[in-house]
């Protein structure tokens, strides 16, 4: 009997071990804890993690891009009623409003049942598990990958072009994929390419099979919606609204316009991100000094 209970014990011992050795299990999700989550994996197994505090930003908030915030906020209102609606590639210039475009979407339309998903570009190779994750779930998601651009020969390229129109079981009705890059076709394009274009006979031009498989995964995006650099009076207009916003009166606004054109030249944009950052350094230093002259 104690030989027994010696072996007993070991193997206690050593199954403790082999526990502590195995990935933890993975937390189920509480969907009514967020509107958005974040794909994480811990020691190989990915998981849904809840968003506690998300942007507030709202579509109104987005100024000079009424273009795009038509189309995109059109596509989702769509997609949350349960009709066809698109996946969606916005492109363009840096800190123009496209990824904030997808928050205030996310906040006009949570009440509706829409959520969001945001995903690394390393973990797009998980994008099949994600979608079988939700596939069964009464919430319409929008899978969002921010400032996505690749590599040649990186394994999310594929994944992500799987996901999009190339596996043989249909895209779940109840996802879509929003992606922001600055790059039109997600890789990077170099001269050598344009070797592989060829002419016919009767002068048309034929990409090669560098450039076609370049362009393969953006033109799997149903709405390709592009962003372009403001002009310096759309840049002025941002600035004071986001003025408006940080408690400045709007009699106090012109005299901020020569500083936030010297603000833009600095960092060379006139971009939304930038007069944000304008207006909340400006907004910031006038609440101090009102604050030292009243004491």
């Amino acid at each position: 009997m104690d030989n027994l209970e010696r072996i007993l014990e070991r193997a206690d011992a050593l199954m403790a071990r082999l526990e502590a050795m195995l990935p933890p299990a993975v937390p189920e999700v509480d969907w009514s804890r967020a509107v958005a989550f974040r794909w994480r994996k811990k020691q190989g197994r990915g998981y849904l993690q809840p968003v506690a505090n998300i942007s507030t930003i709202a579509l109104t908030d987005l100024q000079n891009i009424d273009r795009q915030k038509e189309l995109i906020e059109q596509n989702t209102h769509q997609f949350v009623l349960g009709q066809p609606a698109n996946n969606v590639l916005l492109t363009g210039a840096r800190g123009t409003g496209k990824s904030s475009l997808i928050k205030a979407c996310l906040n006009a339309h949570a009440s509706e049942g829409l959520r969001l998903i945001e995903v690394d570009k390393d973990d797009l190779v998980d994008l099949g598990d994600i979608v079988d994750l939700i596939a069964g779930r009464p919430e319409r998601f929008i899978v969002f990958c921010d400032d996505l651009s690749f590599e040649e020969g990186e394994s999310g390229y594929k994944a992500l072009k799987t996901a999009l129109d190339g596996s043989i079981a249909a895209q779940s009705d109840n996802v879509l994929i929003y992606a922001t890059s600055n790059r039109r076709h997600l890789l990077p394009e170099y001269m050598r390419d344009n070797e592989s274009y060829r002419h016919t006979d009767d002068g048309e031009i034929h990409p090669g099979e560098v450039v076609e498989e370049k362009i393969s995964l953006s033109e799997r995006f149903g709405l390709w919606v592009s962003f372009y650099p403001f002009k310096q009076d759309d840049y002025l207009g941002i600035v004071a609204h986001w003025l408006q916003h940080f408690g400045c009166e709007e009699a106090d606004i012109p005299a901020a316009r020569h500083d936030a054109l010297i603000w833009a030249l600095e960092r060379g944009s006139r971009s939304g991100r930038v007069a944000w950052q304008f207006a909340r350094d400006w907004a910031g230093k006038q609440r101090a000094l009102a604050l030292a002259a009243s004491k």
